[in-house]
């Protein structure tokens, strides 16, 4: 069994020494600061190249205390959502000579709160969170009395700010998007399917739903509605105890689009034909969402604005352009119609006073 052997790293001294020029001319022409003429910039150059040198980040945020990452943290990357809005927010990142650190909380709060501590303020300079969901808040304001930025990305109710900086959209008003549009259609019995506690993460949708509902007169039965996990798993459960219970349902209002498409795949396998026998409408338009069989319709929600923007507040915070309360507004939701939903085949009256 060979061994390997790795040279040890070059160093900016080494360069300089190359070069014939001094360390800090060196420095400035990695960075592109300061005057230095191009004759002397190529030459540096020439020597970087041949010696394949890489710059010691660890090195340079201990001398300039400054990190060249920003913490980023996800409720679960297996969500496809995640990956959307990392994509985004990397490019957005790279935009400000910055680089990423991921972490994934999986959704253990004490996961989340133990990156935070051990991150925040010495591998990053700041810290956006893609969804506060499993993180007490509490927390986040932890981090800003220790002078560390912290952004909030994904806020849910513009109206209640969450005393921390964040970026934030209209759930609530996605929400009754999706419900209106089933409404529309001549549905009546409506059920929901949220992919949090009733007071969770998906509370501004939840409320959502049930004003339309309202609006509409169409009476709501709490044996209609069903709270579950954000997850594939947690749609095609919930989905499966409620149609099997609540056969007359035409339509269903799910909150997310990965519970969705567990739903979708429940329906089936309960015997339903949709849209011919259940209406299904949901949150966010992820890519899978485009790609099931039928299309779901969904209400798209400015996933890269989010991203995008989070990363330019937390500059900002870092920059002392914004404060721990500035909030930022993204693109108002988009309803995305799809194969999932259709007329009802049979139009059952349902009104009341919910």
């Amino acid at each position: 069994m060979s061994s390997k052997h790795f040279a040890p790293a070059v160093t900016i001294r080494e360069i300089a020494k190359e070069a014939g020029v001094s360390v800090m001319t060196v420095s400035n022409v990695l960075r592109g600061r300061g005057r230095v003429g191009e004759e002397t910039r190529q030459r540096v150059l020439a020597a970087v190249e041949r010696q394949g040198y890489r710059p010691n980040l660890t090195a340079r945020a201990l001398v300039e205390r400054k990190a060249p990452t920003l913490a980023l943290m996800l409720s679960c990357i297996t969500n496809p959502f995640y990956p959307e809005f990392t994509l985004a927010a990397n490019l957005s990142a790279l935009k400000h000579e910055r680089h990423l650190l991921v972490c994934n909380a999986d959704h253990e709060a004490d996961r989340g709160t133990s990156f935070l501590q051990q991150v925040a303020g010495s591998l990053s300079d700041g810290v956006l969170v893609a969804n506060y969901g499993d993180l007490p808040i509490e927390d986040l304001r932890a981090l800003q009395r220790r002078n560390i930025p912290v952004v909030i990305s994904v806020w849910e109710r513009p109206d209640e700010p969450p005393g921390t900086a964040c970026v934030t959209f209209d759930a609530k008003g996605a929400a009754k998007l999706a419900v209106r549009h089933l409404v529309e259609l001549g549905h009546r019995r409506i059920g929901a399917i949220i992919g949090s506690a009733r007071r969770g993460i998906h509370g501004a949708r939840f409320a959502g739903y049930q004003e339309v509902m309202r609006e509409a007169k169409i009476r709501r039965v709490a044996a209609d509605e069903r709270f579950t996990e954000d997850s594939y798993e947690g749609g095609y459960r919930a989905a499966s105890e409620l149609l099997s219970s609540r056969p007359d349902l035409t339509a269903l209002f799910v909150s997310n689009d990965l519970p969705a498409l567990g739903v979708l795949n429940a329906a089936s396998d309960l015997g339903y034909a949709v849209p011919r026998d259940l209406s299904v409408v949901s949150i966010t338009n992820i890519v899978p969402a485009s790609q099931s069989r039928p299309g779901l319709t969904t209400v798209s929600i400015p996933t890269a604005e989010l991203a995008e923007k989070g990363i330019d507040l937390l500059i900002a915070l870092m920059n002392g352009e914004a404060t721990n309360t500035t909030v930022v507004h993204t693109s108002p939701p988009e309803l995305v119609i799809r194969g999932s939903t259709a007329p009802p085949t049979q139009v059952t009256d349902y009104f009341g006073d919910g």
